[in-house]
C-alpha cells in the first residue's frame, strides 16, 4: 500500500522550517528521497519571528504545503524570566507567522507539537482530539499558543504531537546517557514519567506520508512499542550499547537505579508523569505506524556508533 501511494502521490513543493534540528533534517531527507521537491530553511532564511521574512520566504518558495518543525525546545530555559518572552514569540507569535502565510499563500500547513499541551496527570492515553489543555509550563504553553493559532487561522492543517524525541542532527536524551555512562558507575533516572519514544527517521515518514493527503486534522505520533519509563528507555539504551560491544556501559561497569521525580529533585520546568499518547487515529486514517522502538532505537544507536566508540 504505502509504495502504491508513493507511486501515485503528486510531487510537491514542501517548505520545511528549522532544517538544522533532529526532525527537519530527516524531513527535508525523506522529501527529496521520494522525489518532492524540499526547501529546507532555518533562522538565516526564514525568521518566523519577523513576518515580513516568512513572507518573503514563502512567497519566493510558493510551495503547495509547510512543514514547520521549527521551536524553542530547550524546555528547563523557557522558564527563565530573560527567556519567556523570546519563547513565546518563536512558539506562539512564530506560528501564526507561519500560519498567515499559508492561508495568504494558500499552501497546506503541518504544526510539529508536544504532549507538553497537556497535564500529564492520570494513566490514559491522550486522545489526539482532546481540548483538555493544562500545561504545566512556558514550554507547554507557548506550543499550545501555536496549536491554537493554526487551528484557528486555516482549514487545511495538521498538528502531530510528538514526545521523548531523538534523530542524529541534534541534543536527546540518548546521547546524554551515553555521555554520562561513560563517566559515572551510578546513575539515577526517573521511573515515574511515562511515554514513548520517538525517531526523527521513522517520524520522518510518516510525516511525509500524512502531507502527501488531504486527511487534515490533530494526530499523535510516535514509535511503537509500548509505554515505558525514563528509567526503562535508559536500561534498555545501555542495554544494547554493551550489546555492541560497549563493555562501559554493561551491567557489571554501570549500575542504573530508577527513582521518582521527587528523588531526582526538581527541575525549572515541571514535567509531565503522563506522556502516554494514543495513536489509534493514525491506524483508522491509514497511516502505517511507525516501528517498535526499540527496533528504532537499534538502528539509531548504530547510526551514531562512532560518535561515543
Amino acid at each position: 500500500m504505502r509504495q502504491e501511494r508513493k507511486e501515485t502521490a503528486k510531487i510537491m513543493k514542501i517548505l520545511v522550517t528549522g532544517v538544522k534540528g533532529q526532525l527537519g533534517h530527516d524531513v527535508v531527507n525523506e522529501l527529496t528521497g521520494r522525489g518532492h521537491q524540499a526547501i529546507g530553511v532555518d533562522i538565516e532564511e526564514m525568521d518566523i519571528t519577523d513576518p515580513g521574512s516568512v513572507e518573503q520566504a514563502v512567497s519566493q518558495a510558493k510551495p503547495d504545503g509547510v512543514i514547520h518543525c521549527a521551536a524553542w525546545t530547550a524546555v528547563d530555559d523557557a522558564e527563565d524570566e530573560k527567556n519567556r518572552e523570546k519563547v513565546r514569540l518563536v512558539n506562539g507569535t512564530g506560528t501564526k507567522h507561519v500560519a498567515d502565510a499559508c492561508k495568504r499563500h494558500g499552501c497546506k500547513l503541518m504544526y510539529i507539537s508536544t504532549d507538553y499541551v497537556f497535564d500529564g496527570q492520570g494513566s490514559e492515553p491522550w486522545d489526539p482530539d482532546c481540548k483538555d489543555y493544562r500545561p504545566l509550563n512556558v514550554y507547554g504553553q507557548t506550543k499550545l499558543e501555536g496549536e491554537l493559532a493554526v487551528s484557528s487561522t486555516l482549514d487545511q492543517y495538521f498538528i502531530v504531537r510528538i514526545a521523548w524525541v531523538f534523530g542524529k542532527n541534534g541534543k536527546n536524551f540518548i546521547r546524554t546517557m551515553l555521555n554520562i555512562g561513560k563517566k559515572l558507575d551510578t546513575l539515577k533516572v526517573v521511573d515515574d514519567q511515562i511515554g514513548t519514544p520517538t525517531y526523527t527517521f521513522d517520524l520522518a515518514r510518516l510525516l511525509v506520508d500524512m502531507i502527501e493527503t488531504d486527511k487534515y486534522g490533530f494526530y499523535h505520533a510516535t514509535n511503537e512499542g509500548g509505554y515505558i519509563s525514563w528509567y526503562e528507555f535508559a536500561t534498555e539504551i545501555f542495554r544494547q550499547a554493551s550489546a555492541m560491544g560497549h563493555q562501559e556501559y554493561d551491567q557489571e561497569h554501570l549500575q542504573v537505579i530508577p527513582v521518582t521525580t521527587a528523588q531526582y529533585g526538581l527541575s525549572k520546568a515541571p514535567r509531565p508523569f503522563n506522556s502516554r499518547l494514543d495513536k489509534e487515529k493514525l491506524i483508522r486514517q491509514g497511516f502505517a505506524p511507525l516501528p517498535d522502538w526499540k527496533d528504532a532505537l537499534r538502528r539509531y544507536l548504530k547510526e551514531i556508533q562512532a560518535d561515543f566508540s
